[in-house]
């Protein structure tokens, strides 16, 4: 039995709902789970379904498809469909996986369907890592990212904000780093004092510290200090 990839059609007009129905028939990989024509109903299916990917209206009444994503914990994979070509820089500045601008031509959506199928299938070859399939929406300012989990290494308190640094970029944002601990995979990230909160597949080295503390080396050089309390915690929870 070939793999299902569950999905959504978020748009405000029932007539380009079915229009992408209407597109997506020559791939019955994909099943489509729910419709929405708002970004609340949106929100209450993709909470309450197992969703693999998202065709997006970018601009909706009341709140827009960007508004939506910044709602999510996590964020399925997304394929922008907007009759406003203006969002398309925007949206591959997102890391969207595609943007289709309507009228929808059956080509052009054949295309995207390739690299939504090429990423997804990506995802599967590596499922023994739960945060491989997982993305979040941050809003820096006028600027939003759509982040990889696996690419978050570092988060750290910065008052009434929080600054996650990403491969090599950085941004802050205006989220409690205890809300961020809540959202994050909890089999990858761990809190190892109360300003940081690191990821443990960068760590290259643990050694002992004074006073029955840690010390991790990461992979990219830099070196982080658990707090005592969180030392034995970190201990108990990798079964040192």
């Amino acid at each position: 039995m070939s793999k299902k990839y569950r999905t959504i059609i978020i748009d405000d007009e029932r007539l380009a709902r079915q229009e992408v129905k209407r597109a997506l028939m020559p791939f019955p990989e994909f099943e489509v789970v729910g419709e929405a024509s708002n970004a609340e109903e949106a929100m209450t299916l993709i909470s309450s379904l197992n969703v693999d990917v998202l065709f997006l209206d970018i601009h909706m009444p009341e709140k827009s498809g960007l508004q939506l994503l910044d709602e999510l914990t996590m964020v399925p994979e997304v394929v922008f469909t907007t009759a406003y070509d203006q969002y398309a820089v925007k949206a591959f500045e997102l890391n969207a996986l595609d943007y289709l601008v309507k009228p929808l031509r059956q080509e052009r959506f054949n295309k995207a369907i390739e690299k939504v199928i090429k990423t997804l299938s990506e995802k599967n070859k590596n499922e023994t890592s739960v945060s491989i399939h997982q993305k979040v929406f941050v809003k820096d300012n006028e600027n939003c990212h759509l982040i990889q989990v696996r690419d978050i290494w570092l988060l750290e308190s910065l008052e009434n904000y929080a600054r996650i640094h990403y491969n090599s970029n950085t941004v802050l944002i205006k989220k409690s780093l205890n809300l961020l601990e809540d959202i994050l995979p909890s089999q990858q990230f761990f809190r190892i004092n109360r300003k940081q909160i690191i990821n443990i597949d960068y760590i290259e080295k643990i050694n002992p510290y004074f006073k029955n503390k840690l010390q991790l080396v990461f992979i990219t050089g830099a070196i982080f200090e658990v707090s005592s309390r969180q030392s034995a915690k970190f201990k108990n929870w990798i079964s040192l």
